[in-house]
């Protein structure tokens, strides 16, 4: 088996995961976290909303971060050695920040949420230069955001986000134009749900800091993977059709090939 046959092997089933209908327990938490969401009033939600925002942009579009130049003359496979090294890396480091945040209580846990942020968007832009994309494309920093809402969305957000994400390189001219168009509420509430659970014991005395390494540990792995197939299906878009709404329906009913 070749290694481009390996990995669209694991890329076929990701697919199907991310495809697959909501388990009851995920259609229980979302209508959980719906109505918390709809007890919180506007002027929170909107709050949240923008600094979310504000805290993307400027990892976006400042001068938070030196851009890579894009890698070229690698095969795929060297490729994907040096970003899974890359990604290794990077959990280390969230989970030492999480360890140090969360032995500090409650006041230095809600620090970890920008570091962490930044810590993650500084990933994918290492990961992108890895794959040989250039970054400082507007469209290629887009299509970093609809990757981080991939990985930390419910079950029927992350269909949705996926099949904007399929033959991507054709839809880029169809992208809005002003980074102003994104949904940031859905954004900021679908990552906000999202580790809500995973990071909220981590303002606990004794244990925040175990439970901070370890939710960022985990956080930023999911990323990195959630990534690297993300740029596999662009990989092989050429070569692979993209799934239509007909087909989901087949699968989820069980009637597809």
């Amino acid at each position: 088996m070749t290694y481009d046959q390996k990995i669209n092997s694991e890329l076929e089933f990701w697919k199907y995961k991310i495809l697959q209908k909501p388990s009851l327990f995920g259609k229980v938490t979302d209508k959980v976290q719906r109505k918390i969401n709809a007890y919180i009033p506007d002027k929170v939600h909107n709050a949240i909303t923008i600094a979310i925002k504000q805290m993307v942009k400027a990892v976006l579009f400042g001068s938070t971060f030196t851009t890579s130049k894009p890698t070229i003359n690698l095969t795929l496979m060297h490729r994907e050695a040096l970003i899974k090294q890359k990604i290794d890396n990077y959990k280390k480091t969230g989970a030492a920040e999480g360890g140090i945040t969360g032995a500090g209580g409650f006041l230095l846990s809600l620090a970890d949420f920008p570091i962490l942020l930044s810590i993650k968007m500084k990933m994918l832009f290492d990961i992108a230069a890895l794959y040989g994309y250039d970054v400082k494309d507007y469209r290629e920093r887009l299509f970093l955001l609809h990757i981080f809402q991939l990985a930390f969305s419910s079950k029927e957000e992350s269909k949705n986000t996926f099949l904007k994400m399929q033959n991507w390189d054709e839809k880029a001219h169809q992208l809005p134009t002003n980074i102003d168009e994104f949904d940031w509420l859905t954004f900021q509430q679908q990552y906000r749900d999202y580790i809500d659970l995973a990071k909220l014991a981590q303002m606990l005395p004794f244990i925040g800091a175990a439970v901070g390494a370890i939710a960022n540990y985990k956080l930023i792995d999911r990323l990195g993977k959630t990534a690297m197939m993300s740029y596999r299906l662009r990989y092989f878009s050429v070569q692979y059709p993209v799934i239509n709404s007909q087909e989901i329906e087949n699968r989820e009913l069980g009637t597809g090939n």
